[in-house]
């Protein structure tokens, strides 16, 4: 069931992130986009409060199913993890953090945005 849980995480985990950088880019998904944006934002920041700045649950459910299969020494961030994995290098995790920070927070300043456009032009 863990080896399920990984893959299922692996993909749901990775399209969300890609959804929450590309999703605004679509009237038909803008909506949408900005409640998912708006809830990772939230739970950087808010949740982030009690848990560490930047906490995410996927990522926390993810870790503790790797941790079930063995993994060890995952860092605090699942973009430093994938982005390690796939280009084999050890990127900085400041830098990582700085850009997924950086993107995210561009990502819901747009999505906002274009949302208050497209809801002014249908009035």
């Amino acid at each position: 069931m863990n080896t399920f849980l990984d893959y299922f995480f692996i993909i749901f985990h990775g399209g969300l992130v890609i959804f929450n950088l590309t999703g605004w880019a679509w009237r038909r998904t803008r909506r949408i986009h900005l409640l998912t944006i708006g809830l990772t934002v939230l739970s950087w920041f808010g949740i982030g409060i009690f848990y560490g700045w930047g906490y995410c649950p996927c990522t926390d459910w993810h870790w503790q199913v790797k941790h079930e299969l063995g993994a060890t020494h995952l860092p605090n961030s699942y973009v430093k993890y994938y982005v390690d994995r796939l280009t084999g290098l050890s990127w900085d995790s400041l830098l990582v953090d700085a850009v997924v920070l950086t993107l995210g927070v561009l990502a819901f300043v747009l999505s906002s945005w274009l949302n208050i456009r497209d809801h002014r032009s249908q009035r």
